[in-house]
């Protein structure tokens, strides 16, 4: 395989079809990458900065549209989802967490290689940023899901990191009360700002050097809140 073969991630906890579509991956020129399962392929993408991930939602260890969420904290790379989960909800859930496309199981190889090759192409305008984050003496590591202060872990609830993990994508600018509760909670709790208010207590508590005084996570007064890094 030429050292120039770009990098595709394959999560997906079924051993034949893994090796189905790697196969498929191989004739298309890529070198291929394997993960079971949602801790390992953050780790696994946070490792290798893959060019692509090939996706499958149901995880033994979590949910394919969990690890989207979270890979979309740090990267834009495209996102190819196959599954058989057919509702139109579910593919309505994997698409607004930031998959790119979906491919519903049982799927031919030429249509897999077509989409592969279409995402790919997409690829070139699409950046990426580190998988780990440093503002104050907290340090975010995004592939791994781990957070230190002073070198400390620092345990977050799941709706804190994912909290933490929007506010981080979007250094400097404001994102609405709205726009945060549909994320975090859902569409239907786009009211209720209260929640926020106590989620973002949370993470100035554990992360800012003086909660009553915040550096990084700003309130913009009847709007939302903001994420401010380091100058």
């Amino acid at each position: 395989m030429s050292e120039q073969a770009p990098r595709v991630l394959l999560v997906e906890d079924e051993a034949q079809i893994r090796h189905f579509v790697r196969l498929a991956l191989e004739a298309e020129g890529c070198a291929v990458s394997e993960a079971a399962g949602v801790a390992d392929g953050l780790a696994r993408a946070g490792a290798d900065d893959p060019a692509l991930v090939v996706l499958d939602l149901g995880l033994p260890d979590g949910d394919g549209v969990d690890f989207i969420r979270s890979f979309r904290a740090w990267s834009e790379r495209p996102v190819l989802i196959l599954s058989a989960r057919t509702e139109e909800s579910h593919k309505i859930d994997a698409l607004d967490a930031g998959a790119d496309d979906y491919l519903t199981k049982p799927f031919g190889v030429g249509e897999l290689r077509a989409r592969v090759r279409a995402l790919m192409r997409r690829r070139q305008r699409q950046g990426g940023v580190s998988p780990w984050l440093e503002f104050g003496n907290v340090r975010v590591d995004f592939a791994r899901r781990q957070v230190t202060r002073d070198g400390e872990a620092v345990h977050l609830t799941p709706i804190e990191y994912r909290l933490l993990a929007m506010l981080l994508a979007h250094p400097g600018q404001v994102l609405t009360q709205r726009k945060l509760l549909a994320e975090i909670w859902g569409a239907s709790y786009v009211e209720s700002s209260h929640y926020l208010r106590v989620y973002v207590g949370h993470l100035r508590q554990k992360l800012e050097d003086d909660p009553t005084q915040p550096r990084h996570f700003l309130t913009e007064t009847g709007v939302g809140y903001r994420f401010q890094p380091d100058a």
